[in-house]
């Protein structure tokens, strides 16, 4: 692995989810993202999710969609809302600036890893698919906050343009 380059890890113990993302995360890890999240809604016996952002230097806008879409997937099955640990201040300021408060709970203090981290798999999606994927992941976003819905909608509207434009042969 390339220092920056993204990666994504997960564990399940006892119905403890941890998912880690590391290096710079971006959209080409959008689609592994949207399966943990379909993957989550659906687990039996899940009890926490954990996300650990302590080694990731950065998460672009389309990343933190299906971060957010992971918190949406499990809030009516936790008692608690998933925990994001980041100790980053660069990273912890985005996620204060888009609302994502509302939806994790944000600690600096470490976590207990009780599993060993397995790399995920990597989804591949094809242009079309990840446009797609980017459209919905910046919805997710605007719907999280006022803030957010200002900041995207310009770009939302773009993305609807374009989607509904046929591709070229």
């Amino acid at each position: 692995m390339m220092k920056n380059e993204g990666r994504l890890q997960a564990a399940i113990d006892s119905g403890v989810f941890i998912l880690k993302l590391s290096g710079d995360v971006r959209l080409t890890l959008s689609a592994t993202l949207d399966s943990q999240a379909q993957r989550l809604a659906e687990m039996p016996g899940l009890e926490t999710v954990m996300v650990d952002l302590r080694e990731a230097t950065n998460v672009d806008s389309t990343a933190l969609g299906f971060l957010a879409k992971v918190a949406l997937a499990v809030r009516d099955r936790l008692e608690q809302p998933p925990t994001i640990v980041v100790d980053n201040p660069d990273v912890r300021r985005m996620l204060d600036v888009m609302g994502f408060g509302d939806y994790f709970t944000l600690v600096e203090t470490p976590i207990q890893e009780t599993s060993e981290l397995a790399d995920l798999p990597l989804v591949n999606a094809d242009e079309r698919v990840l446009q797609e994927r980017i459209l919905e992941a910046h919805r997710i976003l605007m719907h999280m906050s006022e803030h957010n819905r200002e900041e995207f909608q310009p770009l939302v509207e773009l993305l609807e343009e374009q989607h509904r434009q046929p591709s070229e042969p």
